[in-house]
């Protein structure tokens, strides 16, 4: 099938331990097993080798980036981990630079990703309800969607040439959480995804 490599970008804290994005990630690797995928995963939080996790990058045909939304963002162990593993591999295996030439030293940044043909997919978790996204009557985010929240995500990946899958996001899940309905839809996500998931035991 495929190499897909899993980021569990969860910090815990008192409040938000982290168990929701772990039951993901191991859903996660336990279903795209089942289906035939050969997988990676990387508990952010436990630690790295960013030479490995490198490799795990250029390993990947799927990179999957579990984790909860922290203060608009990613949390900052996951932020660590970009600033380190992403700075590391700008060497020519993540990226050549940023993607500008001596010749063109103004054109063109951003666009020095050497990961062209690793897809990417985001999958998050957040304490706001999905009403609170795409409706320009709500007035904090004001019509904007959860992809353009998390945009400098996407930026990160695109920077490496990667293509996105569309988001998975589960909202709501500190005050009103519906775990059963969120798996069973992350289940038809990873159907359409990456194969039929029907006879996997929930």
């Amino acid at each position: 099938m495929s190499n897909i490599f899993i980021l569990n970008g969860a910090q815990p804290y008192p409040f938000a331990p982290g168990a929701l994005n772990e039951a993901f990630a191991t859903r996660t690797e336990a279903v795209l097993k089942a289906l035939g995928h050969d997988l990676r995963l990387t508990k952010v939080a436990e630690g790295y080798d960013v030479e490995e996790e490198i490799a795990n990058h250029q390993w990947a045909d799927t990179i999957i980036m579990q984790f909860p939304v922290n203060w608009m963002g990613v949390p900052w162990s996951f932020k660590k981990y970009m600033d380190e593993v992403y700075t590391a591999g700008m060497d020519g295996r993540l990226c050549n630079g940023d993607g500008r030439s001596p010749d063109a030293p103004k054109a063109n940044y951003g666009m020095g990703g050497a990961l062209t043909g690793t897809r990417y997919m985001i999958s998050t978790t957040l304490n706001a309800p999905s009403e609170a996204f795409d409706d320009s009557s709500e007035p904090f985010f004001e019509g904007a969607s959860i992809d353009d929240l998390l945009r400098p995500v996407h930026l990160n990946a695109k920077f490496f040439g990667m293509t996105p899958l569309p988001t998975f996001s589960a909202h709501d899940v500190m005050k009103n959480p519906n775990v059963t309905a969120d798996f069973a839809r992350f289940d038809t996500h990873l159907t359409t995804h990456f194969g039929d998931t029907s006879h996997v035991a929930t």
